[in-house]
């Protein structure tokens, strides 16, 4: 029942220019797709319009001449790189006598091929279900017919019918089950907050280099590829930074310009990480000339989410690939890092996002001197314990001189535990 590519399928590409910047995509980009989805490309027919015809998307005429292309190199296939409405797909589609794609459909065939995990399928599954919902009449006009036979007369519903039923029954199956994925990710996210374990997660415009970094960062083996949406299903690990000890670092699915709606809300559980996270590594392509619209467009999906507010740290990805690439930090006026320049195939200035990310998330820390009696020796284990300890003595009188360095969280707590063990505030045996 859904759009799926075969290997082996060559299409014909149509690209129409826009006047407005909204209305306009990248032909580039639409290769890259492509080639992503396992399709040959036999031609690229471009046009200009200032509005889309209702009928073909294109003018007839221009309409004519993709039906005269599709047939003069015998593809299968013709793709839009534009969304179409279902009667501009079926007049497209009676007019080239093959199948017709827009844009949407490429990219959920391409999610479609890259999802792992059982969460993945069923938010692929649901975007699909959401946008054949509304294509259901695309080539079924038999469907229109009410059933016949002996056993089948009934309310007359018709098989159209009966087909718009069960997508919607299964678009609420899907959700139930999604529905339990996002609680299991919210108690994990809870269980994180409650150990004040930060969260960092990887954005970024498709084929940035996200889960290259990621893997030269953590160490793993994560799919990593130089085509579009490499990376589907969100993987966390677990990272030990100086001065601000565990991190969790989230990789994420790239985005791209006009994003499916459908994609957006089906992958919302997914999404979910990158909202909640206490910052976010924005990973560019500092190579690719479109940098500053990708950066756009990422911002854009960002605001979708509702995760714009959360801070951001630069990075600028490949500048192995530039002819003046130098790895170094940018800061603001206050010192604080907010650009890292790298290269994440080469690992060069790799360390040096280490060190960001600690200036970036390092907590309060407290110095004190601690003065207390060989009777509690259970707070200095405690201590010791936290990794808090950088130096000790024992006085004259027996009592043990400590030099403590923790985070202002973890002074918190200790004094709050030593008020209700010892009955006495931690401040009193401060120096």
């Amino acid at each position: 029942m859904f759009d799926r590519f075969e290997s082996g399928e060559q299409a014909v590409l149509v690209h129409v220019n826009f006047p407005t910047e909204i209305d306009r995509e990248d032909l580039s980009e639409l290769k890259l797709l492509v080639s992503s989805a396992g399709v040959d490309t036999l031609g690229v027919v471009t046009a200009a319009r200032s509005t889309p015809s209702s009928r073909y998307f294109v003018g007839s005429g221009k309409a004519e001449e993709v039906a005269e292309h599709v047939k003069a190199v015998g593809a299968n296939l013709v793709i839009f790189n534009h969304s179409l409405s279902p009667t501009q797909e079926r007049n497209l589609e009676k007019l080239c006598q093959c199948r017709v794609l827009d844009r949407t459909g490429l990219i959920l065939d391409i999610f479609a091929q890259r999802a792992r995990t059982h969460e993945g399928k069923l938010q692929v599954e649901l975007a699909q279900l959401r946008h054949l919902s509304t294509r259901l009449v695309r080539g079924w006009t038999h469907l229109e017919r009410q059933k016949g036979g002996i056993g089948l007369r009934g309310p007359g519903e018709t098989q159209l019918e009966t087909d718009r039923r069960l997508i919607r029954g299964r678009i609420r199956n899907i959700m139930a089950r999604l529905a339990k994925v996002q609680k299991q990710r919210e108690q994990g996210r809870r269980a994180r907050q409650r150990a004040e374990i930060p969260t960092v997660s990887l954005v970024g415009y498709t084929n940035a280099g996200k889960s290259t970094l990621f893997n030269r960062i953590t160490e793993s083996n994560v799919f990593a590829a130089d085509q579009l949406f490499a990376t589907l299903d969100p993987t966390l690990r677990k990272l030990e930074l100086p001065d601000v000890g565990s991190i969790i670092l989230a990789d994420t699915v790239g985005f791209i310009r006009h994003l499916p709606h459908e994609l957006v809300a089906a992958f919302k559980a997914t999404l979910q990480e990158t909202q909640e996270a206490d910052l976010l590594l924005h990973v560019v392509d500092i190579s690719d000339d479109r940098q500053a619209d990708n950066m756009h467009q990422v911002t854009e999906v960002l605001s979708e989410i509702g995760a714009d507010e959360v801070p951001q740290l630069l990075v600028c990805n490949k500048i192995d690939a530039l002819d003046d690439g130098e790895a170094r930090i940018d800061r603001d006026d206050l010192g604080m890092p907010i650009r890292v320049w790298l290269s994440a195939r080469r690992g060069d200035g790799v360390e040096l996002l280490a060190k960001a990310l600690t200036d970036r998330l390092r907590p309060r820390m407290v110095n004190v001197s601690l003065r207390i009696p060989p009777s509690m020796g259970k707070l200095r284990g405690k201590l010791y314990a936290l990794n808090s300890v950088t130096g000790e003595q024992t006085c004259d009188d027996g009592q043990l001189a400590l030099q403590v360095r923790m985070s202002a969280v973890d002074w918190q707590r200790l004094c709050k535990q030593v008020a209700t063990e010892y009955g006495d505030s931690l401040q009193g045996f401060v120096e």
